[in-house]
């Protein structure tokens, strides 16, 4: 069936188009946990934004910068997953400032709504930004907690302690050398 060409493709790259490695780009739950994070923080940002009055506002400003930062980092980070920047800076090295990122996000995330939360007026709408907030930091948090099970997982399958179940070198010689 692919003995030829193909919709106007060679077989050959029909077939590298199909595999995962050369796509960057084609895990596509991970991009939808990205754009919530996106949204989730986008959605912190304008509610945060509409708030017109406030008592207390330094706990405001500081959810304002933390909101807008980690917006923009989530931003930048689906660019350079979508873009031949991936493969420029190497994947191992863009998943780990990616695993680290969303760790120190989502703890700035969780500080800065509780902050508003102990400083806010009570209006509705600085309690919508707090309660996008919690769900922009459980959201940055929770991938980082799938991110550290899925690399413990896949650390521990590559370690396996022998896995053809091949005899070693020691395993071949006799326990008592004959005299």
């Amino acid at each position: 069936m692919l003995g030829g060409i193909v919709g106007g493709f060679q077989p050959s790259l029909v077939c590298s188009l199909r595999r995962k490695e050369d796509t960057p780009f084609i895990n596509f739950g991970s991009h939808r946990a990205k754009r919530k994070r996106k949204v989730l923080s986008f959605l912190a940002v304008i509610f945060e934004e509409i708030v017109e009055d406030c008592i207390n506002c330094h706990g405001l400003y500081f959810f304002e910068f933390v909101s807008c930062s980690a917006f923009l980092l989530s931003l930048l980070t689906l660019c350079v997953y979508c873009t031949i920047a991936y493969e420029t800076f190497g994947k191992d090295k863009v998943n780990k400032v990616n695993f680290w990122t969303m760790l120190i996000i989502g703890a700035f995330f969780l500080i800065a709504s509780i902050v508003l939360a102990a400083t806010s007026s009570g209006s509705a709408f600085e309690k919508a930004a707090c309660v996008f907030g919690f769900f922009a930091s459980g959201a940055f948090l929770a991938e980082f907690i799938w991110d550290l099970w899925c690399s413990r997982k896949q650390s521990t399958e590559e370690r396996s302690e022998n896995p053809g179940h091949t005899q070693g070198a020691t395993e071949d010689q006799p326990l008592n050398k004959p005299s």
